[in-house]
């Protein structure tokens, strides 16, 4: 088959997104797919494109098989509702006007959606290109945005909600990442038929358990450190002014450092937070590339996921959980739902109350004392994504349901 895969993220850019895409994409073509990608120039979530890409409008590269489809956009660092919506609009006029033209007789159109926008463009393709339309949903906008306190409820989102449910009905297959996704569109009208669920998962040849990297322990003095660990977006979604409250509380236990890896529209903040407050024990660092990532998990002796304490963030399963649990890390998670149980199952985390330092104290004290606890978990992380969460498992499930159409 040849599958058009639209997608504003995508490598060299990092986060759950652009690795769920690229990973998929790459197993497709191992099974014999030809896979083009229509994205933009990669800038997030610095806003600064790379100097091969600058002045450009498009380029046409092949990447481990794939070949994909840089377009422009209207770059803006990962903060600021305005300008990151015209960033959206931006590549959904480019990707139609530009690369659209390039791509001849696709079979499937696939649009990975957020950004909202893309779907506009996702949908114009499968028209113009006679090729079914599969949408992906990784987050329910505008949903999301309105329980953040991004948008107000209200005529506009009441008008973007239909143009959701619209594009939901013209696809010939809804891909989910969680199954609380699928219940909630088709508590909406939505005919479950279509509706299929492909979790995030892990490619284990990334994400493995290894020896702790001297240089980095090295470059950020972290000898005889029992390192905590959050790795990801600093966003309002994650609360991470909580996770700063729980290093405080802990400024007592000597041997503890907190590093925070990542950028994010709060970013600043917390680190004006940490100053002000004196905060000793927590280290910031720059958002690193794709492949240092499990470099810094190896180096932790726990990882945290947070999510803010709202209702819709229990239907959301963070994807970074698989890669920590891949790694062997002992995880402690402050969030309730779906991800909530799936790492109950899996016996290799700490789930306490989100938004909650007391319990997120107590669970790191738990396992720092408890040495044979926090052995277990490292050994139940990597079997259990092996057996659930193999990324090439996933995408043989999903080209199953592509080929449907």
């Amino acid at each position: 088959m040849r599958i058009v895969v639209l997608c504003h993220y995508f490598p060299p850019e990092i986060g759950a997104p652009s690795a769920r895409l690229y990973e998929m994409a790459r197993h497709w073509v191992d099974f014999g797919n030809e896979v083009h990608v229509v994205t933009c120039f990669p800038n997030h979530p610095t806003g600064i494109i790379p100097d091969e890409y600058k002045g450009l409008k498009y380029k046409y590269e092949m990447m481990d098989g794939i070949h994909v489809h840089r377009n422009y956009v209207y770059a803006t660092p990962n903060k600021g509702f305005v300008k990151k919506t015209l960033g959206h609009i931006s590549f959904m006029f480019s990707s139609v006007l530009i690369s659209m033209k390039e791509i001849k007789k696709p079979d499937v159109i696939i649009t990975s959606s957020p950004t909202f926008f893309s779907m506009f463009s996702g949908y114009w393709y499968s028209l113009r290109k006679k090729a079914p339309f599969i949408l992906e949903i990784r987050d329910l906008w505008p949903a999301a945005m309105i329980e953040l306190g991004v948008m107000k409820k209200g005529f506009i989102t009441n008008i973007l909600e239909k143009m959701e449910l619209f594009f939901y009905r013209k696809s010939k297959k809804l891909i989910m990442v969680t199954k609380s996704f699928k219940e909630n569109v088709v508590d909406r009208g939505i005919d479950g038929n279509k509706v299929h669920v492909i979790t995030n998962g892990v490619n284990q040849k990334l994400f493995y358990p290894k020896e702790k990297n001297k240089l980095i322990i090295d470059k950020y003095e972290l000898d005889d450190k029992f390192i905590i660990s959050y790795v990801g977006a600093h966003g309002i979604s994650q609360n991470l002014s909580t996770i700063l409250k729980v290093a405080k509380g802990l400024e007592k236990e000597k041997d503890i450092q907190f590093l925070f890896i990542g950028e994010g529209a709060e970013k600043d903040k917390l680190k004006d937070i940490a100053s002000e407050q004196e905060i000793s024990n927590v280290t910031f660092i720059d958002s690193q590339p794709k492949e240092l990532i499990p470099e810094f998990y190896n180096i932790s002796d726990i990882s945290l996921i947070p999510l803010k304490n709202i209702e819709l963030f229990k239907t959301f399963i963070p994807s970074k959980m698989f890669e920590i649990m891949a790694c062997g890390i002992p995880i402690v998670a402050s969030l309730e739902g779906e991800a909530a149980d799936i790492l109950n199952e899996s016996k290799a985390a700490e789930v306490v109350k989100p938004d909650n330092p007391e319990e997120i104290m107590q669970a790191i004290i738990k396992l720092k004392n408890d040495k044979v606890l926090l052995e277990k978990l490292r050994e139940n992380g990597p079997t259990f994504v092996e057996k659930n969460y193999s990324r090439r498992k996933l995408a043989e499930k999903y080209l199953e349901i592509i080929s449907e159409t």
